[in-house]
């Protein structure tokens, strides 16, 4: 049986309701833009990064369906999981209408979902990383292309961190117990201020490749925890 789960709510738990059909997996087309330069042969390529596209699946209803709760279910945006990737989510929102008419009478109807590029790891779990014992950690991501992490530093005094062997940035701990840092965000932030002007570096700069990464720091660092955001095209 065809199922989603949006946000955390299983659709094969509201009454009534019916997953016909699922979208096709495939991968994100990527945004260019083409130059052509008078004299020069062929054309110069640009790649602007991973579209976001909209994708359809049809619903369909039996039994004594609740059409209220139909609609409530697909009333947001967020996380989707599709039965056919049940390890895999999805950044999602529904910005068509939905014929909820065309369902009542005749049982079925198609709904269409902007999703983003990526999919994501759906049980992934947050690296707690204890620092007191070494100075270095190597972290795998499995995906197939780079990941934006959240990362947070817990110490004191300036913390230097580095990725590869190469330096990303330096933190300043000395008035913050720690700090985190959204790579995907781009933003530092303790106890929801934010701190970027305590960070000294390009965040970006921060991105996991496929493969293990190796991690090094210097400085009084006694905490480090990862959420790897694993991704996949």
């Amino acid at each position: 049986m065809n199922y989603v789960i949006i946000n955390g709510v299983d659709s094969r738990s509201i009454p009534g309701l019916l997953i016909s059909t699922l979208p096709a997996i495939s991968k994100p087309l990527i945004r260019t833009e083409i130059e052509e330069i008078d004299g020069r042969d062929g054309d110069i390529v640009n790649k602007l990064g991973y579209a976001a596209r909209d994708v359809e699946m049809t619903i369909g209803l039996h039994g004594n369906f609740d059409i209220n709760e139909v609609i409530s279910f697909f009333n947001s945006e967020g996380n989707i999981i599709f039965s056919t990737e049940p390890t895999k989510y999805y950044k999602f929102a529904i910005y068509n209408q939905i014929d909820f008419e065309k369902l009542i009478r005749f049982r079925t109807a198609a709904v269409t979902l902007h999703i983003q590029p990526f999919k994501y790891d759906a049980n992934e779990a947050t690296l707690n990383i204890d620092t007191t014992e070494s100075d270095s950690v190597t972290v795998s991501n499995t995906g197939n292309i780079y990941s934006k992490p959240t990362v947070t530093l817990t110490g004191s005094g300036i913390i230097n961190l580095s990725l590869n062997n190469n330096q990303l940035f330096s933190v300043d701990l000395t008035e913050d117990a720690f700090i985190t840092i959204d790579v995907e965000a781009l933003e530092a932030y303790a106890n929801g201020v934010l701190k970027n002007r305590k960070l000294t570096g390009d965040i970006d700069n921060l991105r996991l490749l496929p493969g293990e990464n190796t991690l090094t720091w210097s400085g009084e660092l006694t905490e480090l925890t990862i959420f790897k955001y694993t991704r996949w095209i």
